[in-house]
């Protein structure tokens, strides 16, 4: 009877072994695509961590630990390991915003110098293609292509409207429109997008999501300066979530689809400054609605959003965070979740 039992906690520890998450690392200082991605022997690029990553069975989870630096990409990084939904495809800063040692240098930064690189329904440019399930993007800072060649630049994007679970937190999208324009820091198509405590600050447009949009969350994040909309939003389809966020100085809140109506509630919401709210897409742009059916429970539009922001001495650590005299403040909203 002991033997069989420890023959039983021998298969349970194989079988908990097997579901444990494996461990790619990058340092674009320090390693070499040559490499394995082992702590001590990390690679070069994102681009040889996501081959690596594939390179495990689809019930393994990975995370890919990306070391602060500066990581170019030449082409967009096709992400399209098989994962399950208890084994997510992870890309994270080995060092989070809410750790007790993190400075905003340890952020990695990633940027595109690519000129365009994908084609679907027209030629622009893409960061990170997310091409398969249950993908995480954690603790990233995403600026600007300033490619002469590039127009239309898109940090994350998922094409396939089939494809579920995309979650984006912890992250920076800061663009650049005279130099280094970011059309939309995330494109997407599909269902579980998740987005929290991210800040989107100066991008033409923070979020793209059109088809077969479910089960769709955007919490505690900050828009700034989108100069041409917060979100542009296709058919409207529950679970939505849209709270304890902040949306400023931009040109419209929300478009929506012509002659749709939906039912969006937005709740504990600061929207400040903005030349226009809802709105819906034509063919020649954006067109202001005279009519909606969104709901609203605790937005405010009082008040005076006050950032913190670069001055004489560098990058403060709370950056592009709501100060503590800044309306909104109690909103939690932010690249910090503590």
């Amino acid at each position: 009877m002991r033997k069989l039992s420890y023959l039983l906690s021998i298969i349970l520890l194989l079988a908990v072994r097997s579901l444990q998450a494996q461990t790619v690392h990058v340092n674009a200082a320090m390693g070499s695509d040559a490499a394995d991605g082992k702590v001590a022997t990390p690679v070069a690029t994102l681009q040889r961590a996501v081959e690596l990553a594939k390179a495990f069975k689809p019930g393994e989870g990975v995370t890919i630990k990306v070391a602060p630096g500066l990581y170019t990409l030449r082409d967009q990084v096709v992400i399209d390991k098989q994962n399950t939904e208890e084994a997510w495809l992870t890309i994270e800063a080995s060092s989070m915003p809410d750790d007790a040692d993190w400075k905003p240098a340890q952020m990695p930064v990633i940027q595109s110098i690519s000129a365009n690189n994908n084609k679907t329904q027209f030629q622009h440019c893409v960061g990170f293609l997310v091409a398969a399930d249950h993908v995480r993007v954690r603790g990233l800072k995403f600026i600007g292509n300033g490619n002469p060649e590039v127009q239309y630049y898109y940090p994350v994007s998922r094409k396939d409207s089939t494809l579920t679970g995309l979650d984006v937190s912890q992250c920076y999208f800061i663009g650049e429109r005279n130099s280094a324009p970011i059309q939309g820091s995330i494109w997407a198509h599909g269902a579980g997008i998740h987005i929290d405590h991210c800040i989107f600050y100066g991008t033409k447009n923070a979020l793209l999501l059109f088809m077969a949009i479910r089960d769709f969350s955007l919490k505690n994040s900050i828009i700034v300066g989108a100069y041409e909309s917060a979100v542009w939003f296709g058919a409207f389809h529950e679970p939505f979530v849209f709270e304890n966020n902040i949306v400023a100085d931009s040109e419209y809140l929300w478009l929506r689809a012509k002659k749709t109506y939906p039912k969006y509630q937005f709740k504990n919401c600061l929207f400040s400054r903005m030349l226009h709210e809802m709105g819906y897409y034509g063919p020649n742009g954006a067109i202001p609605a005279d009519r909606n059916a969104h709901s609203e429970e605790q937005v405010s539009r009082a008040g005076k959003l006050l950032l913190s922001e670069v001055e004489t001495k560098g990058l403060p650590l709370d950056y592009l965070n709501p100060l503590p005299n800044s309306a909104g403040k109690e909103l939690n909203a932010g690249i910090f979740k503590k």
